[in-house]
């Protein structure tokens, strides 16, 4: 049987949706019609949708308590796949530049991969890879 499923969103449930959609448009290129007032946030880049919602209007919505990681969350992240290495380690020094939380500087790593993480301002890992050498 076939699968039904088609994978093209990620949640994130937070603590200032104006500050993470400044993020995200303006760092990272998502698109967005948000009008800065509804606790729903949808964003587009290429295929892929990004949703923001207030972790505390999503609790009021499920009736349920639910904890929350604090600082680097290191429970999931973002991967952005770019053309090659030296995209990496430009986009690495672009989005540091406009504000984006580095976390570790890019590395070729033993497995083939260029890579690099920075965090959103709530602490969510971002990763910027290739596997591809200039």
């Amino acid at each position: 049987m076939a699968a039904k499923f088609n994978f093209n969103t990620i949640g994130l449930f937070t603590t200032d949706n104006t500050r993470m959609v400044a993020f995200y448009r303006d760092i990272m290129g998502f698109e967005t019609d948000w009008n800065g007032e509804d606790p729903d946030v949808r964003m587009q880049l290429g295929n892929m949708w990004l949703i923001l919602f207030p972790r505390t209007a999503f609790e009021q919505m499920t009736g349920r308590e639910y904890s929350y990681p604090c600082g680097l969350n290191g429970t999931v992240e973002l991967a952005f796949y770019v053309p090659t290495f030296s995209d990496v380690d430009e986009e690495y020094a672009r989005v540091t530049a406009l504000g984006a939380k580095s976390v570790f500087a890019p590395q070729t790593m033993p497995w083939g991969q260029r890579t690099c993480y920075i965090a959103d301002p709530e602490g969510n890992l971002i990763e910027i890879h290739s596997f591809t050498k200039d």
